[in-house]
This record gives structure tokens, sequence and C-alpha cells, in this order.
């Protein structure tokens, strides 16, 4: 292998695909980073098993060849270069790598041993795909990753549902004390009838890092019989195993009518719950939220307050548009702030029906979003 390419590409493309490098594994030729030559560009691919990322740069090939090189040491040296030509020779399993007048030598291991990575290229008639806008993609999953399960207690809660209809994609995530529910739309779709797997919370959240620089509509495949999700990008595909098993039915965990809705400025609600959130860290993540209707012409109001027995408390107040009675109802400070900091919207609004029933949160204007959180039970 003979190939020339510049430091800028293959250090992006190495971030890229570094993120499904393995970190430990029973195998340890998971721990390389691919390099291979495909049809006048430079391929890199990693992966861990349950996930694989391939991506493609800009090359000038010379001679055909393919090796696979530690990724801490590859990526590491090519980070610390500076930003012009980068020549790659593979003699035998060593690579030798000459940029300005730095060089260095690695030995790698054979490219047929490397597990087979899927691409968009690889696939077979046999799968279900649809096409989506990368901007409505990348916000969906910002909007529900977070409400995923971090452990592996329960394996589905630590997935995103991917429910896909003809027109219509609706993910879902919950943990138990939240509920993430984002409906997108599709623009292209093949294959008869809906679609609903489970995503790995973690594979997406890929998904959505490298969509923060793509423009071209996002492909996705399901593989029939593979138990695989493929995401084609521009210039980057990424792998994901599925989740076997039953998602819960989010749909009646979602309340239909509430007794108090509360119109709020986003920001206002975000920067007030903040502060609250410094003293909730001393009292269980405690956040109590007090709304009280506007009388004659003046506005309605909310009240976010935290104490903490030993330290001492806080309080901000917004103003606020109350639909229905006062209302009282405590939540977890963390999940507060992070479904408030996903929303763009400038409005949002909080329905709660009782201090102990769900809350729900939508932003104003938009049906697309709906976040649930289970309150916190306090004494006021």
């Amino acid at each position: 292998m003979r190939v020339s390419c510049l430091q800028e590409n293959l250090k992006r493309g190495l971030s890229i695909v570094g993120r499904a490098v393995a970190t430990k594994s029973t195998l340890p030729i998971t721990g390389n980073i691919l390099l291979a030559t495909d049809e006048g560009r430079l391929r890199l691919s990693a992966t861990n098993l349950e996930i694989g990322i391939t991506c493609w740069i800009g090359a000038k090939v010379e001679e055909e060849g393919a090796i696979t090189i530690p990724a801490k040491l590859l990526t590491e040296f090519v980070g610390a270069l500076p930003n012009d030509r980068i020549d790659l020779t593979l003699t035998g399993k060593i690579l030798r790598l000459r940029c300005a007048r730095f060089e260095a030598r690695m030995n790698g291991q054979d490219a047929d041993d490397f597990p087979p990575v899927a691409t968009w290229e690889s696939l077979d008639g046999e799968s279900a795909s649809v096409t989506l806008d990368p901007e409505a993609l990348r916000e969906a999953i910002s909007q529900v990753v977070f409400a995923a399960a971090s452990d592996e207690a329960r394996p589905v809660l630590a997935g995103v549902l991917l429910q896909i209809g003809d027109d219509e994609m609706t993910m879902a995530a919950a943990d138990g004390f939240r509920l993430s529910v984002r409906r997108l739309p599709v623009l292209e779709r093949s294959g008869d009838g809906p679609v609903e797997i489970i995503v790995p919370a973690k594979s997406l959240a890929e998904v959505g890092r490298v969509l923060a620089d793509q423009d071209d509509p996002v492909r996705v495949a399901i593989p029939r019989g593979k138990g695989q999700i493929l995401f084609h990008l521009s210039g980057v595909d990424l792998v994901s195993q599925l989740i076997q098993g039953n998602f819960p039915n989010y749909a009646q965990l979602i309340p239909t009518d509430y007794a108090s809705r509360v119109v709020v400025n986003t920001d206002d609600f975000l920067a007030a719950t903040r502060p609250a959130a410094i003293f909730a860290r001393d009292s269980n993540g405690i956040v109590r939220i007090e709304s009280f209707p506007g009388e004659d012409l003046a506005p309605g109001k909310m009240i976010i307050r935290a104490r903490a027995e030993e330290l001492g408390d806080n309080q901000g107040e917004i103003d606020a548009v109350v639909e229905g009675s006062e209302a009282k109802i405590a939540f977890n400070a963390k999940y507060l702030t992070d479904v408030l900091s996903v929303i763009d919207a400038p409005q949002v609004a909080l329905e709660t029906k009782s201090p102990s029933s769900p809350g729900v949160i939508r932003p104003v204007g938009e049906d697309s979003f709906t976040h649930v959180i289970m309150p916190m039970f306090v004494t006021w």
C-alpha cells in the first residue's frame, strides 16, 4: 500500500472511527483501526463488535493494500503531526508514515483478521430503509438519548425505540423515571409494513455526533434477519447491533389530561432551575415548583425553589401564563435541566394534574416532542 493524504483529513477520520474502538475486548485486534484503499480513497474502520464505524477520506492511491494499526498509537501520532501531507507506505506488516520532517514505523496486524464491518455498499436487497433530514435526526437524537437508562440492568431501557411508518418515525426512550418521545418526518421509505426496533442509546449518540457537520439526507437501513441497523451519511457509515426484547408501552405513560398548564419562557425556566439545582445537590436533587394564575391584568408566576437543611435555600421567580388552578410539584433537578437544555422553542409548557402525578413538558407551538417526568414526593 502506498497512499498520500492530508494530515487534517486523516486526523478527522481517525477521530470519527475512534469512537468505535474497543477499550476492553477478548479480541485484541478490535483495539486496532483498519486502513484500506477503496476506489481511490482511504477507508478507515473500527469496531467493538457492538458498533462499527467506517469513514472514507480523500487520498492519492498509488498502490492498493490494507493493514490494521493500534488505534491509540496511530491517532496520537497523527494528531501530533503538522498540517501537511502524510505519506503511508506498507511493507509486509509494517506501516511507515512520513509527514514533513517526521517519520514513524508502526507494527500492524493482518487486515484479514479484522472483524467485518458492514457498509451501505455491502448490503443486499433484503433491507428496509428510510431517508431522513440530517438536522431533524440530529435534534431528535439529542431529545431522546439522554432519557435512556445508563446501566444495563434492563437492556431494553438502555436503548431507544424506533417505530418507522410510511411518513413518520417515532423515537422513544425511558429509564423508569422519565420518558422522551420525538416524532420526525420520513423523506423516503422502502419496504412494506411498520418497523419497530430498539437501538442502543450509545450508538445513536455517536450518530448524533457525526451529524454535527452533515448536510446531505441520511439513509437508514435495517437488514432483515441480521439484528443490525446501518446509518449511511456523507463519507461515513455507522452500523450497530440491535437490542432484543420488548420496549414498554410508553403511550400509556403519557397523561391525557391536566389540572394546570403553565407556559413560560424556556430560557427563563432553565436559568431559574440551574441555581436551584446547586442547593438541590444536598437534598436528593429535589427542586420544588409552584405556579399561580395572575389576578386582574397581572401575569401569573412560577416559583422554583430548593433547600438543603444544613446549607440554606434558594428561590427564583419567573412570569408565566397559568391555565387552570394553582399547582405544586417537585422534580429531580438534573432531569429538569436535561430536558430544558434540548428544547429550542422559545416557550415551553408544563402540564400537571397533582403533586403525585407525572409532569409533562412540551415545546409550545410544536407537537413533535413530549417529555414526561415522574414527580418526587416531598412535604411542602
